[in-house]
């Protein structure tokens, strides 16, 4: 298979590497995306070529690929407003600093530019993450909400993104935004204009993510056709949705697994992602980038999960045929 099955390192990041990477491998994964937090990727040591270098080595010790690097929880800091208590759960000492917005933002961005660079030394083409988002707190649309303002959210991510994807074209990384509700781009068409926004600049792409399209009644297949070309990497989780009357889209602020939440992210393969179509999709297209299972189901164990995840993925993302079938009709 031309595609590299990789599992997400981000829900196992309490875990050291080396567990996660001997883990993968014995369950037969090609590579991992390595999350750049708990201890599986320091991005701020990008220039120490000892730590770059013995990152390579341990995935090489387990027979593992470092598919992709992923940086969601910095990224989300970027453009967010409000920068609150929820920031300062997920980000590094370094980045929150003394908890002032706007530094926190700065700190977030250059740090997003050291991925970059950390990518590079890696020899990883491809980093994903978050943008986070000024205007998603509108998103109810009450109090009304004008349109200049959410014109501003786009120049605000425009602002504070351009310099960034400077770097990341300096250094021969693109950035697969995540589709992803709480960012810019969270369905179709807030796809479309945040590539609008940032003058269709090839250096920022998609990762494509069903799961978050699904419980939107967004179709994830029919969005692989239309971005085709902006479709820089894959997630492989899935959602299953529960909207039976009483539970409702946006689930009530209730925790995952609950039952009177309306839809829920599940383990690859037991949820409503229409997953044969989008592979066969992805064929069509020409997709030959990493499959990356991101294991979150707050109903199973994730050593079940996982594990089972990459038989799943194995077995239903085939390769398309070097010919048409009706090719052997030919006489000639």
């Amino acid at each position: 298979m031309a595609r590299p099955i990789s599992l997400f390192t981000g829900q196992w990041a309490d875990l050291p590497l080396e567990e996660v990477a001997t883990l993968a491998s014995g369950w037969g994964y090609d590579g991992l995306e390595l999350a750049c937090w708990g201890d599986h990727l320091d991005v701020s040591r990008w220039d120490d070529a000892e730590y770059v270098q013995g990152r390579l080595d341990l995935m090489a010790r387990h027979g593992l690929k470092i598919v992709a690097i992923s940086n969601h929880l910095t990224g989300q800091a970027v453009c967010d407003d409000p920068i609150d208590r929820r920031h300062q759960e997920i980000l590094s000492p370094e980045v929150w600093g003394d908890g002032d917005p706007e530094g926190v933002r700065r700190r977030a961005a250059e740090a997003i530019k050291d991925t970059a660079r950390m990518a590079a030394r890696l020899g990883v083409r491809t980093v994903v993450g978050f943008t986070g988002s000024s205007i998603w707190k509108t998103v109810a649309m009450f109090p009304p909400v004008p349109a200049d303002m959410v014109d501003a959210g786009y120049q605000d991510f425009a602002d504070r993104w351009n310099p960034i994807l400077d770097v990341f074209e300096e250094e021969g990384v693109r950035f697969a935004l995540e589709v992803h509700p709480s960012e810019i781009a969270y369905d179709y068409w807030t796809a479309q204009r945040t590539l609008e926004a940032i003058g269709h600049r090839e250096s920022l792409g998609l990762n494509w993510d069903p799961s978050h399209m699904v419980w939107q009644d967004l179709d994830p297949v029919s969005f692989l056709w239309d971005f085709a070309d902006r479709i820089y990497h894959v997630h492989c989780k899935d959602t299953k949705k529960r909207l039976n009357g009483r539970n409702g889209r946006l689930s009530s602020h209730l925790a995952w697994a609950d039952p009177r939440r309306g839809w829920d992210f599940i383990s690859t393969g037991h949820g409503d992602v229409p997953w044969e179509d989008a592979f066969r999709m992805l064929n069509a297209i020409g997709y030959d980038g990493p499959l990356s299972v991101e294991w979150e189901d707050a109903g199973m164990d994730r050593l079940v999960g996982a594990a089972e995840a990459v038989g799943f993925v194995r077995r239903l993302a085939f390769d398309a045929p070097d010919a048409a079938f009706d090719a052997a009709f030919s006489s000639k």
